[in-house]
């Protein structure tokens, strides 16, 4: 710094005051107001950030939302009782700062991931976002960067992941549209077959070396004349079967397509859940599990390590209001253990309704599970979920003893008939009180 030297060991010196701004400890709210509304057509909270020392744009943006209450107004255009109401705000800022009264607030996504922190309760968003008041101030820092710092190292740890993933999807997407401009000419076919008929049935009209035919179409009612191509090098037989063959390849060819392009969406879907469990790993034991997965699907060369034996890894263990155990899969692989070998027949099965997500298992051990562990399990299976974020997400239940796994199918896909469904809102709060063993 061309001002003052930051370096360890040296004494600290606080930064040089910004002369052409106000410091709120030391002037009257109503100058602020003032300067703020002659700064010209700047929105308020821009207008307070020129004007005072020390807000933040978290700070003036509250101030604005105390003001004018959502209304689209500029710093100019303010009326009396908006400019009163700036000032009520900005004396109630000054006093908080002069009795050091203010209250460690963090903000938190509907998801629970932190978005920003502040020393004031926050209004603003009107449940956008929520407002957790801390006990500490460290407690404040400690969470947001701690759980900022997670997702950012898991985020650098899985890019290689993230990057395959995305580039395979992008793949397969694109053959798929390649099969299915493949499949549209392929819709011709039938024309193909009723020229060879129509040939076939005018042999004697026709004589070798003709490069057009023209005949009676009896395949319409009004039997229009039509124009068949034909190989002037061929005979009338041979140009027959000509468009025959070309009719049993394109049939055949429809065929094939049409299962390439089954196998294309179902290994899509299979990589959708992939993705998800990935944007929802925490622990580096959870990568490793989802890079042996895709060793195992043949995705990536094996990635086992000599004689180094991977971490077991178990299923998130939740304990529901009234006692019953509820276990979660944290990846395809234990999710098809889970459901396939680890359950019980009466055990009840939970999966979001066409959305990727975690199996969830509430073990009954024999006894009735009651309607308040059905609906907390429905809330973990959404908040385990690529529906998260959401509100108001369908979540299919049904007993193990219906739930089946297709032959041949990938990791994690099952089918199941005979379901309930339930409609939830996720709650990490809620899910996080219900935590046993993460």
């Amino acid at each position: 710094s061309s001002v003052r030297q930051i370096l360890p060991g040296m004494i600290y010196q606080l930064p040089p005051p910004q002369s052409d701004k106000l410091d709120l400890l030391h002037v009257q709210p109503e100058q602020v107001v003032e300067k703020v509304a002659a700064s010209g057509g700047r929105e308020i909270a821009k207008a307070l950030l020129q004007t005072v020392q020390g807000m933040s744009p978290l700070t003036c943006r509250e101030a604005e939302n105390y003001a004018i209450r959502g209304e689209n107004i500029r710093a100019d255009e303010m009326d009396a009782l908006q400019k009163q109401r700036l000032g009520e705000w900005l004396s109630m800022l000054q006093l908080r700062l002069r009795e050091h009264s203010g209250v460690p607030t963090i903000l938190l996504e509907p998801s629970g991931k932190p978005r920003d922190f502040s020393f004031l309760p926050i209004h603003q968003y009107r449940g956008a976002l929520t407002a957790r008041e801390m006990e500490s101030y460290s407690a404040l820092l400690d969470s947001f960067y701690a759980e900022r710092d997670l997702m950012d190292r898991m985020k650098q740890r899985s890019h290689d992941l993230l990057r395959l993933l995305a580039n395979t999807s992008d793949r397969i997407t694109r053959k798929i549209a390649a099969q299915e401009e493949e499949l549209r000419e392929c819709a011709n076919r039938e024309r193909l077959k009723q020229n060879g008929d129509l040939i076939h049935a005018n042999l004697y009209q026709m004589e070798k070396g003709q490069s057009m035919l023209r005949v009676q179409n009896f395949y319409e009612e009004d039997m229009p004349i039509v124009d068949i191509p034909v190989d002037p090098s061929l005979t009338p037989a041979q140009n027959a079967q000509k468009y025959y063959s070309e009719y049993r390849k394109q049939d055949t060819a429809e065929k094939k397509l049409q299962e390439l392009m089954e196998q294309g969406r179902e290994e899509l879907q299979y990589l959708d859940t992939v993705f998800d469990s990935l944007a929802r790993a925490v622990k580096e034991s959870e990568l490793a599990a989802i890079r042996e997965e895709l060793s195992e699907t043949g995705y990536i060369k094996s990635c086992k390590v000599k004689n180094k034996k991977p971490e077991k890894l178990s299923p998130m263990e939740y304990r529901s209001s009234d006692g019953f155990t509820i276990l979660v899969g944290r990846n395809n692989v234990q999710n098809d253990r889970l459901t396939l070998k680890d359950a019980h027949n009466y055990d009840m099965w939970f999966h979001t309704q066409k959305i990727p997500g975690s199996h969830t298992v509430v073990i009954a051990d024999g006894k009735e599970i009651p309607d308040r562990t059905l609906e907390e399990a429905a809330v973990i299976a959404a908040y385990h979920s690529r529906a998260r974020d959401s509100a108001l997400v369908p979540v299919d239940y049904t007993i193990i003893k219906n739930v089946k796994k297709p032959s041949g199918a990938k990791p994690g896909k099952v089918v199941y008939d005979k379901f309930e469904t339930a409609v939830v809102t996720p709650d990490k709060e809620r899910v996080a009180a219900l935590l046993v063993k993460g």
